[in-house]
């Protein structure tokens, strides 16, 4: 597996099978997890078809594998990154972390994906671990 992020809150593989493994550590580690698996399973529900898809979850160790929805971008354009999280808007869920380090390119869809859902809210809940409580 390569190693792709490792930091306070997670470690990030990719394997050989180019699935994506995701380790939750540090504060808030289970409820970010939580979250996230929670999130992404609705975006899946929803027929979000530009993130990943939870594969297997793991909630004893914190672990998730999801599919891999390509690499991280190194430009993105302000109207086409606002235009991304919009998109997603639409979906139901507003990512609370629209940044270029959350946004890949996948080259056979042929366009922008967003991960990492740690922080995401359901804008029909209004549920979601924001970064501030984390954070703080």
């Amino acid at each position: 597996m390569r190693e792709m992020k490792h930091t306070r809150r997670s470690i990030v593989r990719v394997g050989f099978d180019g699935k994506v493994h995701k380790h939750f550590l540090g504060k808030h580690a289970r409820e970010r997890f939580e979250n996230e698996r929670s999130i992404l399973q609705y975006l899946q529900f929803r027929g979000c078809p530009f993130v990943p898809q939870v594969l297997e979850a793991d909630s004893d160790h914190l672990y998730l594998i999801t599919t891999n929805v390509g690499s991280i971008v190194e430009h993105i354009s302000d109207e086409k990154l606002k235009a991304l999280f919009h998109e997603l808007e639409i979906y139901g869920v507003i990512h609370d972390d629209p940044f270029a380090r959350n946004v890949t390119y996948h080259p056979r869809l042929g366009r922008f994906c967003v991960i990492d859902f740690e922080f995401a809210t359901r804008k029909d809940s209004g549920q979601g671990l924001t970064q501030r409580e984390v954070l703080s």
